[in-house]
């Protein structure tokens, strides 16, 4: 089992506190996900957008993620919610166990190419053929903060849009067809995107990126036979 996140201490301490402010959009979200659809919550927190899931109707709902302290917290603010604590992959689901994913500010906490490979990979797993993968995440930023700490951290990270936040956090801003990539090669094909403004968990304002994407047949399902 690999760990999809290498800077898990954070998460266990200061960041288990953390207000998250990455919303949902409530038109993308009901466009493309049923609220009959069995929906995984990747890397939930502490149950924020799960409980909102819930709250707009979506019955058969399930988050997860790789903090102890985060999932400790959701089930103390949301009891009535199915929050799971797993460390590592491959998640304790089938194949083809969910209709939708969601990864919802997950990838800007996981600096490495690898473990976020590893994680839209395991969603492509869990995702049934035709279902769908909604992320959210926070692209290259163009402003003179983002811009000087990104170029400060890259030597040390390897990575130019990895940085260090004063309180011992570490992640990561991406170019936006990288986004893009990491959803093709987990055996997606992109359906809609859209941009706009969030807040961020110093209290500052970001550009995000919304990508929807669907689940293609795997490679080698054959096509049904026509005629007799």
């Amino acid at each position: 089992m690999t760990s999809p996140l290498g800077f898990l201490g954070f998460w266990e301490t200061t960041g288990s506190a953390k207000t998250f402010t990455h919303p949902l959009d409530p038109v993308l979200l009901e466009e493309y996900v049923p609220r009959a659809a069995r929906v995984l919550d990747y890397g939930c927190g502490y149950g924020r957008l799960t409980a909102e899931l819930a709250g707009r109707g979506y019955g058969a709902v399930r988050g997860v993620d790789v903090s102890a302290a985060l999932i400790a917290r959701g089930r103390r603010e949301h009891p009535e919610l199915e929050l799971l604590r797993c460390g590592g992959f491959p998640l304790p689901f089938e194949d083809g166990a969910f209709d939708a994913a969601l990864l919802f500010a997950v990838l800007t906490c996981v600096p490495g190419d690898a473990d976020q490979s590893a994680i839209t990979g395991e969603l492509g797993r869990l995702v049934q053929p035709g279902g769908v993968l909604y992320l959210s995440d926070v692209p290259l930023q163009g402003d003179a903060l983002n811009q000087e700490r990104y170029a400060r951290y890259a030597e040390r990270y390897g990575t130019y849009g990895v940085f260090e936040t004063p309180d011992g956090g570490v992640f990561r801003h991406h170019p936006p067809e990288l986004l893009r990539q990491r959803v093709r090669a987990a055996g997606f094909s992109l359906l809609a995107e859209r941009r706009g403004s969030v807040g961020t968990l110093d209290g500052r304002t970001a550009e995000r990126l919304q990508l929807i994407a669907r689940k293609e047949p795997a490679r080698d399902q054959k096509e049904p036979s026509q005629g007799g």
